[in-house]
């Protein structure tokens, strides 16, 4: 690494570590941090070094700007009032999600550097206790009455140092599982002390949040142990609780009152108007100042509480129902993507055997999980602070896992891989499709079905068998091809594939000690210059598996592997390159094809349609499966011909048929 990279850890640790000292630091590090990533966008610094985009990131980069634009949709149709466009400002910095995430990938952002800076949290949330203890004589019990703050809201601080505490703790865990065991003692210590002055805040929702925190750490040790994690999450909550003086008093409002005390009552009524000011404006919301009008005016009017007019008019205290209000149900959308597509992606992550990745991971969905408990009582993501930490956290987590996800195939496979191929007229294909698969294979075997171009002469140069037959369909052929592989396992790719270096590392990294007995790949179709990370590249065929036991079904088209009931498969992150047509004119002829090849083979199964609507309503669907489901508008214009090139072949399949069985319906009345 060099200086600039050093530079932008150490912006991350002064970003993360002064958060809670001043959120002006927490902004400031942040948008030098973007600014250095566009520097490095403009400049194509990572274009050059050929990093091979994680479409993970292309996905959380979604949910950033998906929240951004809705925000300013939303402030567009309340026509720009002042209120709504400090909120806008708010939201506005999640459109630098992307520049942060090139920054942090430039500078190789380990998974050492992040729990560093995210150990600064609860450093500078202790500091600040100890200063304001010794400067201001002052006990610990009255910062705990007084709700400590550090100088800004209690809640933010609260919310801040209590998960900033938790991935502390979790980054002990790593420095222990590297054998650094002075690094993980301190940070236990750190963590700990954090925890106690996130608790001297009352912050309530920390006490929803903290087990949850705590469970996620079950990924780390063996299922025998996880009742410990359990026990261990019960304890804290509960040290947490029977502590804070206002969760105790609260119990004693609901045991004496049989009701909640007038902090959760005053939620109850911001929680209600919100809800009726979405019923009321369910496309776009009341604007992004819509409920600070409403509170007020309802305040005014006796319609709730009028200390809210004084204390609560700036959101609902709700973030679900924040932005359901004032942006409507693209608000609701944005909320549940900006939370879960980084917990769901992170999540898939969590049991990873590369310790540096597996831990990221876990820190990444404490993130998002946290957020989702913090805003069931608090609407974080209108907060600057909150906001911006979240941005500042997932971004450098997501940058840092994909960057130790690469760096952790390191193992060469064990076993005799053969790869499989059949072919016709592949001669633009061959070459390159055979290249690749001696990445992992030590046997390729090529079927070829009659070529009238050079495919079998090029193919006798990379291959180890070339054979030429008749053509009996796709399972038939591929099962052929099976049948003559020698290997422990086999690979089985079109020519119009190629395995990629990154995932041939891979492949050779898992079965050096496999841990399933099939492994799907993710496709990457490439077509029109465009690599397609979305719509139909949501796909991961299966294509590596256990030889023995396995065999092809015998379809003409959209042929199945047989896997023994019982056996394991699972997917890898590494893309399958597929270059699925040459030219337009080659995919109407390859849709054709395939269509009316479907359209039989369905016939043969004896499937058969009476009405036209069912093919237009397949293709119709097809297409929202492609374009909307598997988010393939984020492909852009080629994603989006992508997806009615697949709607054509849907509905002309489906119209194969139904001329099938009408001319079948015409023999039987004859």
């Amino acid at each position: 690494m060099n200086k600039s990279d050093w530079a932008i850890h150490l912006l991350l640790m002064v970003g993360l570590g002064g958060a809670l000292v001043s959120s002006s630091v927490l902004a400031t590090a942040t948008l030098v941090t973007a600014l250095c990533g566009l520097l490095y966008i403009k400049r194509h610094t990572l274009a050059a070094t050929d990093w091979d985009k994680p479409k993970e990131l292309r996905l959380m980069h979604f949910a950033f700007w998906f929240f951004v634009l809705v925000s300013l949709i939303a402030w567009v149709f309340e026509s720009f009032t002042y209120e709504g466009g400090k909120n806008l400002g708010t939201a506005a910095r999640f459109i630098l999600f992307w520049p942060l995430v090139v920054a942090f990938t430039k500078s190789q952002l380990s998974a050492r550097s992040v729990f560093i800076a995210l150990a600064l949290v609860p450093a500078a949330a202790i500091a600040m206790v100890a200063y304001t203890v010794l400067t201001q004589d002052v006990s610990l019990a009255a910062l705990r009455a007084g709700r400590f703050g550090g100088g800004i809201n209690a809640i933010s601080f609260g919310n801040v140092a209590l998960l900033g505490s938790v991935l502390t703790l979790l980054g002990a865990g790593y420095f222990f599982s590297c054998r650094n065991s002075s690094a993980g003692a301190l940070l236990i210590i750190v963590g700990l002390g954090g925890l106690y002055v996130a608790n001297l805040s009352e912050t309530r929702s920390n006490l929803i949040a903290l087990p949850l925190l705590l469970l996620l750490f079950m990924p780390l040790v063996k299922p025998k142990l996880r009742t410990v994690i359990v026990l261990v999450a019960v304890v804290f909550t509960s040290v947490f609780a029977f502590s804070s003086g206002r969760a105790i008093a609260a119990l004693g409002t609901l045991a004496q009152q049989g009701g909640v005390d007038t902090n959760m009552h005053i939620r109850f009524e911001l929680w209600a108007l919100a809800w009726q000011l979405f019923v009321d404006n369910p496309l776009v919301g009341a604007g992004l100042g819509g409920f600070t009008e409403a509170a007020r005016h309802a305040a005014s009017s006796g319609e709730v509480s009028a200390v809210i007019a004084s204390c609560c008019t700036g959101h609902p205290h709700n973030d679900l129902l924040n932005l359901a209000a004032t942006r409507g149900t693209p608000g609701a959308f944005s909320w549940a993507f900006i939370l879960f597509i980084p917990m769901v992606l992170f999540g898939k992550q969590m049991f990873n055997p590369h310790r540096p990745s597996a831990y990221l991971a876990i820190a990444g969905t404490m993130v998002s999980t946290g957020y989702l408990m913090f805003g069931l009582t608090e609407a974080a993501f209108d907060r600057s602070l909150l906001l911006t930490f979240y941005l500042l956290a997932i971004s450098s987590l997501a940058a840092a896992l994909y960057h130790e996800l690469g760096q952790s195939y390191t193992r060469q496979r064990r076993v005799r891989v053969s790869a499989t191929v059949i072919t016709k007229n592949e001669e633009d294909h061959i070459a390159a499709c055979l290249q690749s698969a001696r990445l992992v294979a030590d046997e390729i075997i090529v079927l070829d079905s009659g070529s009238s171009d050079r495919t079998v002469e090029i193919a006798r140069q990379y291959a180890d068998i070339v054979e030429v037959t008749d053509w009996p369909g796709f399972g038939v052929q591929k099962q052929r091809a099976l049948e003559k592989a020698s290997g422990d396992w086999v690979l089985s790719i079109d020519a119009d594939e190629r395995i990629t270096p990154a995932l041939a590392r891979e492949i050779n990294h898992r079965l050096a000690a496999p841990d399933a007995d099939a492994y799907k790949l993710p496709w990457a179709v490439t077509i029109y210059g465009a690599r397609l990370d979305f719509g139909r590249s949501g796909r991961a065929p299966l294509r590596l598996f256990r030889r023995e036991g396995v065999r092809f079904s015998d379809a003409l088209v959209h042929e199945r592997i047989l896997i023994p009931a019982g056996r394991t498969i699972k997917t890898l992150r590494g893309r399958l390159t597929h270059y699925t047509h040459r030219n337009f004119g080659h995919s109407l002829e390859k849709s054709a094809k395939y269509a009316w090849l479907g359209a039989q083979e369905k016939r043969r199964q004896g499937q058969k349609t009476r009405t036209m609507l069912y093919p237009a309503f397949r293709g119709w669907l097809t297409f929202a499966h492609v374009y909307l489901l598997r988010f393939g508008f984020l492909d852009g214009a080629v994603g989006y011909l992508t997806a009615v090139t697949y709607a054509q072949v849907t509905f002309n399949k489906y119209a194969g048929l139904w001329t099938l069985s009408a001319e079948k319906r015409k023999t039987n009345d004859s």
